[in-house]
């Protein structure tokens, strides 16, 4: 099969509007968040009781700026271009807030969830996986793991779902310490899955993006500007 151009402009936009949605499905399914994105969920579900405006993707936005101090201080080094991916956090934090209004008005029906809940999974890790393949900068997450997997010579997909099981266990803590010993918010068996399956998904998508298309720049100007 013939490869097809991709710029990795697109890759990027593919990537926000992706993640952004498949975050927002598993929300509204209920079953488990992604435990990627479930710190940031908790962060949101705690502050919202004594700060209103602090949505969901006001606390996406506010836990990756912590993630990049985090991987500051595991790689001893701070670039500008780190900068540029806590934007993306802002775009995705804008972008998940408005598919969370637009899902809450999609029927909780147990037929509804379970699709909302497998197709989010899915659509999660095909946005994950374009980030892999553009170089203006990506979410923290994708750039916590690009970098650190990167530096210590582990493969990404299998980082990630290393990465995956880590944030699982701190929002279990952050769980317990926020809303009482025993009290799991946005953790459920739907996380467990997740955090096992997850970064296979991501290998998988990334070796069918290779197969369907090949990558280049559609303005060589902007990665000039990108540190």
């Amino acid at each position: 099969m013939k490869q097809r151009l991709l710029y990795s402009e697109l890759a990027y936009v593919f990537g926000v509007l992706l993640m952004a949605f498949g975050a927002s499905c598993m929300q509204r399914a209920d079953f488990g968040m992604s435990m990627v994105i479930t710190p940031a969920y908790l962060l949101h579900a705690k502050l919202v009781q004594v700060l209103p405006f602090f949505s969901f993707g006001f606390g996406a936005a506010t836990f990756q700026g912590i993630l990049i101090a985090v991987m500051c201080l595991v790689l001893r080094r701070f670039r500008a271009s780190y900068l540029f991916s806590f934007v993306t956090a802002v775009i995705y934090g804008v972008v998940l807030d408005c598919d969370v209004w637009i899902l809450s008005h999609v029927p909780s029906t147990l037929a509804v969830r379970i699709a909302l809940y497998v197709g989010g999974m899915v659509i999660t890790s095909a946005g994950v996986a374009f980030f892999f393949r553009t170089y203006i900068a990506p979410e923290a997450y994708e750039l916590f793991v690009k970098n650190v997997s990167e530096k210590y010579g582990v493969a990404v997909h299998k980082f990630k779902t290393g990465y995956d099981i880590a944030s699982l266990i701190l929002s279990v803590i952050m769980s317990f310490c926020f809303f009482g010993f025993g009290v799991f918010v946005g953790v459920n068996w739907g996380t467990l899955i997740c955090a096992f399956i997850n970064g296979t998904l991501i290998g998988w998508f990334i070796k069918l993006y290779d197969h369907l298309w090949y990558f280049e720049d559609g303005i060589p100007a902007l990665r000039r500007v990108m540190p």
